[in-house]
């Protein structure tokens, strides 16, 4: 069976993909997209936290938040 072709949007830019494997880059739309997204990972402008628990703090690790405004070039 044959199931329609679903689109998404480049989590860059918010092209249209479609989700395939002829879609070399998907979920993003380009390679200039796939290495600015990759940049922002590098660059540190994503992050996964957590909440800080009671042992982290009695283990003296507190998370950097000194650049948390990143300028945007």
């Amino acid at each position: 069976m044959n199931r329609p072709l679903r689109s998404v949007k480049c989590p860059q830019c918010g092209t249209a993909v479609t989700w395939s494997p002829e879609s070399k880059w998907r979920p993003f739309c380009s390679e200039r997209c796939r290495l600015a997204d990759l940049g922002k990972w590098l660059d540190g402008a994503y992050r996964i936290s957590a909440p800080i628990s009671e042992e982290d703090l009695d283990q003296g690790v507190v998370p950097d938040d000194t650049d948390s405004e990143k300028k945007l070039s």
